[in-house]
């Protein structure tokens, strides 16, 4: 009678941490990731030992073509690492489960591309409006590409700013204003 009180207890257990896995899936789409690999981070998360591509596709039922595929974003996220085992010829992973670590790199490369390429266009655009006003004869027309023109600096400003705050996030000087929390703190 024992076992069956176990099994319960496992299946607990197992449907906890399944919910958690699916949380981490969710929210993993605020970064462009996928909830399959979210799933997969969460798996690969829990795991207490690193893991093959085939253990991964039977812990997921999908195919080792998404595993690959999973495991290679989330390896270039640096949210996944490879993994040795003596004796093991398949190929190895493990979670990187310095969270903090994967936010700043993951935080960084979504952000700086994106805000590289909005200073640009913004740059691209003020040297537009300046040709547009300088050509034209068009006072209304003039005032507003003005008026334009200061709306986009003050855009470029911005995305300066973010471009320091990438730059604090990535170096890990974020830490020193937002320190991390101390894995033995409770709530």
């Amino acid at each position: 009678m024992a076992k069956k009180g176990q099994q319960t207890e496992w299946g607990k257990y197992e449907e906890t941490v399944e919910k958690f896995i699916q949380v981490i899936a969710k929210n993993m789409s605020l970064y462009g990731v996928t909830p399959s690999i979210g799933r997969l981070y969460g798996v690969l998360y829990f795991a207490d030992e690193p893991m093959t591509l085939d253990e991964m596709r039977d812990a997921l039922a999908m195919s080792k073509t998404s595993m690959s595929t999973g495991v290679r974003a989330l390896s270039d996220m640096k949210m996944v690492e490879p993994a040795f085992k003596r004796g093991v010829r398949k190929d190895l992973y493990k979670s990187e489960e310095d969270w903090y670590k994967s936010f700043t790199t993951l935080f960084g490369s979504r952000w700086r591309h994106h805000t590289e390429t909005n200073i640009e266009e913004a740059e691209e655009t003020i040297a537009k409006l300046e040709k547009i006003a300088e050509e034209s004869e068009d006072e209304e027309l003039q005032e507003r590409v003005l008026a334009d023109i200061e709306r986009l600096r003050y855009a470029k400003n911005y995305y300066r700013w973010l471009m320091e705050f990438i730059r604090v996030v990535e170096s890990g000087e974020i830490f020193q204003y937002v320190p991390k929390i101390d894995q033995h703190e409770d709530d």
